[in-house]
């Protein structure tokens, strides 16, 4: 089976290695950075093509990895080139954070040019996407993920299906808006102990032993201390994220203070050119005299 890729940044790249470990055909990859998409074809001694049409043509399967919705509906429906030219009889398996509407959108404009679209989306990072132990939660006609599973569980240690198209989506975005607000909380907590000059080491680990306890003081804790902000989930997408569980709720009239102010902390990192550090980063807002903004201290990151 021959398996092409959209989008090979730091999860697809790390994806389409796996998939070439278990022996698939990668046969060609897509970027809009061709220095990256080049970069990776070598690599992986496949076609860096230089239209979406060719990944089409050139593979059964072609997964897809992109920024956000904009992007996603450019690679679908871009006026010239797009990937449902040659799109008949294929699979796209989709596996960005995007908004759900636009997996049902996507999924609409597959099936009329006789494809098919699932989604497949991610809620692990880099170190997973090499080691085939992603978590994934997919979404659309049941038949189109039994048709993918075989390849999903190549890449990934738990494979569920959600539902329809959009419902998996639905379900990432809460993940990652729960996940944030973790975030957020754990550096708060951390920033005020360290300004109290309390021992951080030990406060993690009373942090583990009780109510405080959470995933991200397992992966984010010693980072935030360190100041160790090397990215496998930035900032930026941070904020996206979590202005897309938002705006799902302000569809049913509901109102999310916690998740609010989260993205605008997350904002705020972008607005001061620290949104591209990971999400650990958020930890520069919280502890004292860490960034330039907290009043005169080191901007050090």
């Amino acid at each position: 089976m021959n398996i092409g890729f959209v989008g090979v940044g730091r999860m697809g790249a790390n994806m389409a290695r796996r998939l070439k470990d278990r022996n698939f055909q990668v046969t060609a990859i897509y970027d809009s950075n061709r220095k990256v998409a080049t970069e990776l074809a070598g690599e992986l001694g496949c076609a860096a093509a230089q239209d979406l049409s060719e990944v089409t043509a050139g593979s059964d399967v072609i997964f897809t990895v992109v920024t956000d919705d904009s992007a996603m509906r450019q690679i679908f429906s871009g006026d010239g080139d797009n990937l449902l030219k040659n799109g008949r009889g294929k699979l796209f398996v989709n596996c960005a954070t995007i908004s759900p509407q636009v997996h049902v959108d996507v999924e609409k404009m597959a099936e009329k040019s006789g494809a098919e679209s699932l989604e497949a989306c991610m809620a692990s990072s880099i170190t997973q996407a090499r080691e085939g132990k992603l978590y994934l939660m997919c979404g659309g006609a049941e038949e189109t993920f039994r048709r993918a599973e075989p390849i999903l569980k190549e890449l990934a240690s738990i494979v569920r299906f959600v539902g329809k198209a959009g419902e998996a989506a639905k379900v990432k975005a809460l993940v990652n808006m729960v996940m944030n607000i973790n975030t957020a909380g754990l550096a708060e907590g951390l920033g005020l102990g360290a300004a109290l000059g309390l021992d951080l080491k030990m406060l993690r680990e009373v942090f583990a032993q009780t109510g405080a306890n959470s995933r991200v003081l397992e992966t984010d804790g010693e980072d935030m201390q360190n100041r160790d902000h090397s990215c496998f989930f930035s900032a930026a997408h941070a904020a996206k994220d979590s202005g897309i569980a938002l705006d799902l709720g302000r569809q049913l009239g509901l109102d999310f203070p916690l998740a609010k102010a989260t993205k605008d902390q997350y904002e705020r990192m972008i607005a001061e050119g620290l949104g591209e550090l990971d999400k650990s980063g958020i930890a520069e807002l919280t502890f004292k005299d860490r960034h330039k903004s907290r009043g005169g201290g080191s901007d050090r990151v």
